[in-house]
């Protein structure tokens, strides 16, 4: 798979809630980067595992029901997109809408991430879901 396919495939896993599938795009050493991760997360996950275990919380805390937006760049490296997205759906545990924006930086290599560099803010998310306890507890390996 390109970059751009792979690209495709993660956000059908993310609306899919397949946990699983979106780790599995990883490779064995792949690192997911969070260069603006506020105190108490993670700023960098190295390994299909990490990846999994970060994200075993996400079908508990969001339903993303689509991607109204997305732009895929095509870096001067065939193996780097820069992805600009917007995620909408729901907040599992009260209902209320989420409308988040997103860049990330993708380096893709056989067909699987190597990089992932994802510019998301941690502060924003935590308004929406309920304070940054329950999105820390969500996406940070807390209590389940």
């Amino acid at each position: 798979m390109n970059a751009q396919a792979v690209v495709d495939r993660a956000l059908e896993l993310l609306m899919a809630q397949d946990v699983a599938g979106f780790a599995g795009l990883w490779a064995e050493d792949g690192v997911l980067e969070f260069p603006f991760a506020a105190p108490g997360f993670p700023s960098r996950l190295e390994g299909r595992a990490a990846v999994a275990d970060y994200m075993s919380g996400y079908p508990d805390i969001l339903r993303i029901e689509e991607f109204p937006v997305v732009v895929v760049h095509q870096s001067v490296d065939p193996d780097v997109v820069i992805v600009e997205f917007e995620a909408a759906g729901t907040v599992v545990a009260t209902g209320a809408p989420y409308r988040m924006r997103y860049i990330a930086v993708i380096t893709v290599r056989d067909g699987e991430i190597e990089s992932y560099r994802d510019y998301w803010s941690p502060a924003a998310a935590a308004e929406v879901v309920g304070g940054s306890s329950e999105l820390r507890d969500a996406f940070a390996g807390g209590p389940r």
